[in-house]
């Protein structure tokens, strides 16, 4: 590999890079494409998985195509009027719904954390010590992950070294990349000890029994207890999070790695927050990537018998105090 397509890597993320690897290689395996491509074939592409792919999807397969094309020197196909027309009429004949995660509640956080807890008391006093690893990593990961709003990507790259907590006070995490950060700034996020469902008391009883001091926050722990090198992936969050629901007495199919994202932002604009406040404290850059996951409370006054959320979602509680 030359400097100059290292460099290219490195501006490009993980993620993304995977998602047009694999984009191009369906344009070209799957469908039979030629490359350097035409806008007719092209748009002959787009009409094929018309009714078989979302719009999302058919978007992201345009977007590694034009980057194929302009990194390799080719006019870009996906400009062609033809393209604009056929992916304009797809999305006429099928319309579809954006599918989003459910909100998790905070009834349900605190069901799945307590159940945790019971689980790590009586693996202490039996001196199991793999259920009490994974109870603990898993607690840390549900509190951290929700009351900072994470994206599952970026909690599978919190690292021991980059974060600093103090019982009683807080944690300061710093983030190195994130997706609302093209430019590879990096971002610093704040979180606050809290009297109950504390993601500070959570994580540094992790990182304590673990014994991590660098690395990866979140890794994989085997049957037996050993504790991997790596990050868990972010691909494994939404099974193991149902796992975690389920054994707690949760209907977890409706939930995904992002429902803690999206049951924060409910939970905080439920509580008052001003959506300024929220979009800084969790990273939106714009007032509708924000919008996308809140649930506003609809008011009918007192012809409502209760208040109606727009994902008729359970109630949410109120907030725990902070020290």
């Amino acid at each position: 590999m030359s400097d100059i397509e290292r460099y290219l890597q490195a501006g490009t993320r993980e993620n993304t890079r995977r998602s047009y690897q694999a984009a191009i290689e369906h344009f070209e395996v799957s469908w039979g494409g030629f490359l350097p491509a035409t806008g007719d074939s092209v748009a002959r592409y787009l009409v094929a998985y018309a009714d078989k792919l979302s719009l999302n999807t058919l978007k992201l397969r345009l977007a590694a195509l034009a980057q194929w094309h302009v990194t390799q020197g080719f006019p870009d196909p996906t400009k062609a009027p033809v393209v604009r027309q056929v992916l304009k009429g797809i999305r006429a004949l099928h319309p579809a719904r954006e599918k989003q995660a459910a909100p998790l509640p905070l009834q349900h956080l605190e069901q799945a954390v307590g159940w945790l807890d019971g689980e790590a008391g009586s693996a202490s006093d039996r001196g199991d010590a793999a259920t009490l690893l994974r109870c603990r990593r898993d607690a840390a990961l549900l509190l951290i992950g929700f009351w900072r709003g994470f994206r599952s990507d970026e909690l599978c790259r919190l690292e021991v070294e980059r974060i600093q907590a103090v019982a009683g006070m807080g944690m300061e995490i710093h983030l190195p990349r994130s997706k609302g950060d093209r430019d590879f700034l990096g971002t610093t996020c704040r979180a606050p000890a809290l009297k109950r469902l504390c993601p500070v008391q959570a994580y540094l009883e992790w990182i304590e029994l673990a014994g991590l001091a660098q690395g990866p926050v979140f890794r994989r722990l085997d049957r037996w207890g050993n504790l991997g090198a790596d990050g868990l992936n972010p691909n494994s969050l939404i099974a193991l999070l149902r796992q975690i629901l389920e054994r707690a007495g949760v209907p977890a199919e409706s939930y995904s790695s992002h429902s803690l994202r999206r049951g924060f932002a409910t939970w905080a604009a439920a509580n008052g927050w001003d959506l300024k406040s929220l979009m800084g404290y969790v990273g939106w850059k714009d007032m509708k990537s924000a919008m996308r996951y809140i649930d506003p409370t609809l008011s009918f006054g007192g012809l409502a018998a209760r208040p109606l959320l727009d994902s008729d979602a359970v109630p949410l509680a109120k907030l725990p105090d902070a020290f």
